[in-house]
């Protein structure tokens, strides 16, 4: 999430559970299909998005070095914790859509908050009796931990949390593959895989002009390339503006689970994206992105590794300090000043590399 304020929420109706509202209404996830958790269990949450998750990826593989040989349980909606389960990150996933009560669990569990910074999060791990809470400190929830700092990069701040309990953890733990692995594979398939292009994203904050997304995937078909257009079912009308009736474009807008889009990823040439969660994949799985920036600085949440895969597009001030609303419901000053043209010259760096990746790894 990309606020600074107290807690993170996945929806609006969420929002009454930071202020101790209701907190006696059940959970939402289904008592049936629960995972039984066990004392000697390591519950971690992150009851956000895809690209929450994502960025929480290096905390996670630290909270597994913090209690090697037990099970690792993600507290998380289920689509994105199962993401996570399939790639070996975490071991099961306890389904949660947001900042609800636990279910009944085991009381003397070690328990992690890589949600927010409390009190809310906090009081909702503090009620499953826990041997251990890592959390960042909280007055109002009365725990001490390290402070919060509201200008580190996601990845560190949840890093360094982790690091503080004796979980090591870096940017390097983001990685989904060894960079070795994915500069393989580019080279293998150099000139034939896909330009993934995603131009949806969860606010309008964060939505560059859809006639934007359109002549960029014009050109790029125009240039030879394959171009691939993905968004959720929801974003099916803007899947079809922005490809319907180019040539070379397909629109693959609704087809994808979670695990079928990260795969469409994972084998791409380029992917092309506002700051969303697509742009996290890329940097998971080490596959060259261009990514469009407005109300968030990328110093905040641009890719934390292999700056030579990836380019960001901002025209903030670094210094200001204050930034634009990432939910806002217009389109931010900042992404709307990004133009076609940098977006196709970013872009065609990235594949001009990619293409002479390939030719260096075939000849002798």
């Amino acid at each position: 999430m990309h606020t600074d304020a107290p807690e993170p929420y996945t929806a609006d109706w969420l929002a009454s559970t930071a202020g101790g509202g209701d907190r006696t209404r059940a959970h939402a996830a289904d008592q049936a299909g629960l995972p039984r958790l066990h004392r000697d269990d390591v519950v971690v949450l992150r009851a956000l998005g895809l690209g929450d998750a994502l960025t929480g990826v290096a905390a996670l593989r630290g909270v597994r070095r913090l209690a090697p040989g037990r099970r690792l349980v993600l507290a998380a909606p289920g689509a994105t914790g199962s993401l996570l389960r399939g790639l070996g990150v975490v071991d099961e996933v306890l389904p949660m859509p947001g900042l609800v009560p636990f279910p009944p669990v085991p009381a003397g569990m070690t328990v992690v908050n890589l949600h927010g910074r409390g009190p809310a999060s906090h009081r909702l791990l503090q009620d499953t009796r826990p041997r251990r809470l890592v959390a960042f400190a909280s007055g109002e929830a009365h725990h001490a931990g390290p402070a919060w700092h509201a200008e580190e990069h996601e990845v560190d701040r949840w890093c360094r949390l982790v690091r503080d309990a004796g979980g090591e953890c870096s940017r390097a733990d983001l990685r989904l593959r060894p960079r070795s692995e994915a500069d393989a594979a580019r080279a293998r398939h150099a000139g034939s895989a896909p330009v993934v292009l995603h131009p949806g994203a969860a606010s309008p904050a964060r939505h560059w002009p859809a006639g934007r997304w359109r002549r960029v995937a014009a050109a790029l078909a125009a240039d030879g390339h394959a171009v691939v257009v993905t968004g959720s079912h929801t974003e099916a009308p803007l899947g079809r503006t922005v490809s319907g009736g180019l040539a070379g474009v397909e629109d693959q807008t609704g087809r994808h689970t979670l695990g079928g889009l990260s795969a469409l990823i994972r084998d791409a040439a380029l992917v092309l994206s506002a700051d969303t969660g697509v742009a996290h994949l890329a940097t998971g799985w080490c596959v060259p992105s261009v990514v469009l920036f407005g109300p968030v600085p990328p110093a905040r949440w641009g890719p934390a590794v292999d700056p030579d895969l990836h380019e960001v597009l901002w025209h903030g001030d670094p210094e200001a300090g204050v930034w634009g609303d990432p939910h806002g419901d217009r389109l931010d000053p900042l992404l709307d000043q990004v133009t076609v043209e940098e977006v196709l010259a970013a872009a065609g760096r990235q594949l001009d590399r990619r293409l002479l990746s390939g030719r260096t790894h075939r000849e002798p």
